[in-house]
């Protein structure tokens, strides 16, 4: 181990100084790391340190922390506390910045993207790469490049010449007299003369260049007041016809800032208007009963088979748009439902030949429940789902148009989005709806790198997307987010950001910084006992279901409100839905009692449920036709032939013959009371029934058949699964056990070791390599003595690793041993095991 008042030469030394809690903040952060586990603290460094891991952590920084990298990018390496202060506060200071810049720099450290005590902060090199600023990629500050780094490569008698017209003594060679620039740029007192002196126009020329970029084009013979800048060295050539500011020029004109604007605070969510609990509580729940509504309504729709799929996957432009009418919503509107639908696992593509979406078996199981539990599926489908119907009708990285239900939807951030939004919506008072900029301002500042594979502004659309949403299912209402959202959410309130003051009631220090302070998702059973508590909120705001309609003389019935199920999927049988609202009003037609009849109810079975479920009386017009539908139904009978009519009344055969609209069946007669043709039974009965007559199916043994509206369902299908943003955050079981692995490996790769024999020549992280004697030899000799032994093995699958060990017995080809790797005994082959070193005296 290191001694810890050695400062640390490298980022792994500064991680093996770190105790247990500290790397456990680590990995939290930053789950890439120990997918899989290091094997020690050097090579959890060297993963620490990769592009990939490096650019994850950047774009997870809020704006602050952000900014406190970019300072240190531009900085001195390593550099010194208040130089940092300085960068990010400016001349005059900022007392604000000042308070604030503690914890940022926590966060980047807290996170391995610095290290090293304050006199000596360090950037990590990736980090320093990717945001220091050059030619090909400008800093966020809009800082060029170092006097030290323009002049590289220009003439010794150039910058002789820059250092006289600058006032300075010449110097003996190019390295002092860049030295001797620098220091005058970064003297205060002696820039100010030095700028005092400028004409007008080479001072706007600095004032242009300042805040960035600073790069600026000239002529091969510039102007006066640019050759003004040019020998002093305020302006240095980088290529031929373009010239840059200096950084240390610039930071003097910015009085030593980095940014134009700090922000070390986030920008507060601000409440637009204010409600009643009780008012959004049942405004969401009157939301909540019509999202129940329309998906049954959707489902229902589809339950006979739903539209095709396309060849390439999803919903056809012309499918999403009678779906859109048969909603009676906007099209995005019924994208949003059918991808809500198919999230919650209620529908499915069926997987026949000629492919359809329809309902699942899990659609009946979700029907059986109530309405509250009902509701609860889907607000947690629609949490976690990274499949986002708003993106529906945009085109993907080849041009292609995304339709509902297809390919290309998911997007990984989506649930992080939803839940911040939420998030932020749970920290306003109770009733308090947000303005939407205000909070996509927050996100903002806590998200305000995207990586290259994101739309630029992706994260503002997911939460327009979402703040939407949550008022169509009904977990906010007017805005705000209601008492069942915010059980369903757990209750959790955000955490504070950077610099963001931390009331007496908050569960944090002070001095802890959650970097971009997101709303983590519940685990399973927190989210099971969440959902629980938003169905008990929802409940008793939920109308009650009904038992009876009003039948009216204009066939039509009246449902002042939800129907139990019974009723309703009766109703919606014998009667089709003519307007919906606070009230639902359903017509009675010939077809429509038809259909009825056609699903194996008799007339008398109509009149008893109609007598039984209404308020008002049967009105003799419903009653008159539905005896004239049922007179009529399976009089005739139609079959397979191809398919045949039959009719024990041949006059009735006659009039269909002579019916010029029966031309296009082709029928002929085969008997008295049989008519044949060679279109299908389905053809056969659509034609009869346009005109006018109710014919009936029948099976090949005569029996007549009875269709369902249900009958129609995909085999068992899950729901689809979420597109991870990453690598899960590991839990403390998991964590506890990685860091307790790193620990033992890395005291397994650093512990020192005797050098004899055969394992003399080991170095490093090299397996020892003796041979079977010496180790068995080696083995017996530490049991008798009790010393720990360093050991390679190779396990069953065939990976390598090395453990400090300290034998116990060793016998039939075994040692049985505690192993200090793993924190307990085990018994190990000794055939697996490659060699054996002693460790050094100092560490038995």
């Amino acid at each position: 181990m290191s001694d810890p008042a050695t400062p640390p030469r490298s980022l792994a030394e500064a991680l093996r100084a770190r105790d247990d809690a500290s790397l456990a903040v680590l990995l939290r952060s930053r789950p890439d790391l120990i997918t899989p586990v290091p094997t020690d603290l050097t090579q959890l460094a060297t993963r620490a340190g990769t592009r990939a891991s490096v650019v994850r952590a950047l774009e997870r920084l809020d704006r602050f922390a952000l900014q406190t990298a970019q300072a240190l990018a531009v900085a001195a390496d390593p550099a010194a506390y208040d130089e940092l202060l300085a960068l990010m506060a400016g001349d005059e200071g900022d007392p604000t910045v000042a308070g604030a810049l503690p914890h940022a720099l926590g966060a980047l450290r807290d996170q391995a993207l610095v290290w090293g005590a304050d006199d000596r902060l360090r950037l990590v090199r990736t980090a320093r790469e990717l945001l220091a600023p050059s030619p090909q990629h400008p800093s966020p500050t809009g800082l060029g490049p170092t006097v030290q780094e323009a002049t590289a490569g220009m003439s010794p008698g150039r910058i002789q010449e820059i250092v006289t017209a600058a006032g300075l003594p010449s110097t003996h060679d190019a390295v002092s007299a860049v030295s001797s620039l620098t220091a005058l740029f970064t003297d205060r007192r002696r820039m100010a003369a030095l700028l005092a002196d400028a004409p007008e126009e080479s001072r706007e020329v600095l004032t242009r260049l300042v805040w960035g970029p600073p790069y600026g084009q000239v002529t091969a013979d510039p102007a006066s007041h640019l050759r003004w800048l040019l020998d002093r060295g305020l302006l240095l050539p980088t290529a031929p016809g373009t010239v840059v500011l200096p950084r240390e020029v610039a930071l003097h004109l910015r009085a030593g800032r980095a940014h134009r604007t700090t922000e070390p605070l986030p920008p507060p969510v601000e409440a637009s208007a204010t409600h009643r609990p009780q008012m959004v509580d049942s405004t969401a729940a009157g939301q909540a009963y019509t999202a129940l509504a329309t998906a049954e309504e959707l489902l229902k729709d589809w339950d006979e088979g739903g539209p095709t799929v396309l060849r390439a996957g999803g919903l056809s432009v012309r499918d999403l748009k009678r779906t859109a009418v048969a909603l009676d919503v906007s099209e995005p509107m019924a994208a949003f439902w059918v991808e809500l639908a198919y999230a919650a696992g209620l529908l499915a593509a069926d997987g026949e030949a000629d492919e359809r979406y329809a309902a699942t078996p899990a659609y009946d199981e979700w029907l059986e429940q109530p309405p509250a539990q009902r509701w609860v599926r889907l607000a947690e489908a629609w949490l976690t789902a990274t499949r986002t119907a708003g993106v529906v009708g945009g085109r993907d990285a080849k041009d292609r148009t995304l339709s509902a239900l297809g390919p290309g939807l998911d997007r990984s951030a989506a649930p992080e989005v939803r839940h911040r939004v939420l998030a932020l919506l749970a920290g306003l008072p109770e009733g308090a709806s947000p303005s939407a900029e205000s909070v996509l301002a927050r996100l903002r500042w806590e998200r305000p790198l995207r990586g290259p594979q994101q739309d630029d502004d992706l994260r503002g659309r997911l939460a327009r997307w979402t703040l939407n949403e949550a008022e169509l299912l009904g977990v906010t209402g007017r805005g705000a987010l209601s008492s069942q959202g915010r059980a369903l959410l757990g209750a959790r309130l955000p955490e504070p950001a950077a610099g963001e003051p931390v009331g007496p009631g908050d569960k944090l220090p002070v001095h802890h910084h959650r970097p971009t302070a997101p709303h983590e998702p519940l685990s399973p059973t927190e989210q099971a006992v969440a959902s629980a508590a938003a169905a008990r909120l929802l409940t008793p705001l939920l109308p009650e279901p009904l038992d009876h309609v009003l039948l009216q003389a204009d066939l039509t019935a009246v449902a002042p409100g939800p129907l139990r199920r019974p009723l309703a999927e009766m109703l919606g049988v014998l009667a089709d839905v003519e307007s919906k609202g606070g009230a639902t009003v359903y017509r009675f037609t010939p077809g429509s009692v038809r259909r009825a009849l056609d699903a194996g109810r008799s007339a008398s079975d109509l009149h008893a449920f109609l007598a039984e479920h209404s308020r008002t009386p049967v009105p003799q017009p419903l009653a008159y036709l539905i005896d004239d539908v049922a007179r009529k139904h399976g009089h005739l009978r139609v079959g397979a032939a191809s398919a045949y009519v039959r009719c024990d009344d041949d006059a009735l055969l006659n009039e269909i013959l002579a019916d010029k609209r029966a031309a296009a069946l082709h029928l002929r007669r085969l008997a008295p009371t049989v008519l044949a043709t060679r279109a299908d039974p389905a053809a056969l009965l659509d034609g009869l029934r346009a005109m006018g007559f109710a014919p009936a199916a029948e099976s090949a043994e005569g029996d007549v058949l009875i269709t369902r509206a249900d009958a129609h369902r995909t085999p068992p299908r899950t729901a689809p699964e979420p597109v991870p943003d990453g690598p899960p955050t590991p839990d403390a079981t998991l964590l506890a056990a990685a860091i307790r692995a790193i620990r033992a490996g890395d005291l397994a790769s650093t512990t020192p070791r005797r050098p004899s024999g055969a394992a003399a020549a080991v170095t490093g992280g090299d397996l020892p390599r003796t041979t079977s004697a010496e180790t068995l030899a080696t083995m017996q000799a530490a049991v008798l003595t009790g010393d720990s032994l360093w050991i390679g093995y190779v396990n069953a699958e065939g990976t390598a690793s090395q453990r400090v060990i300290a034998p116990v017995r060793v016998e039939g080809g075994f040692v049985t041993a505690y192993d200090h790797t793993a924190d307990e005994v085990r018994t190990y082959p000794l055939h697996r095991i490659t060699g054996v070193a002693e460790l050094a005296d100092d560490q038995i």
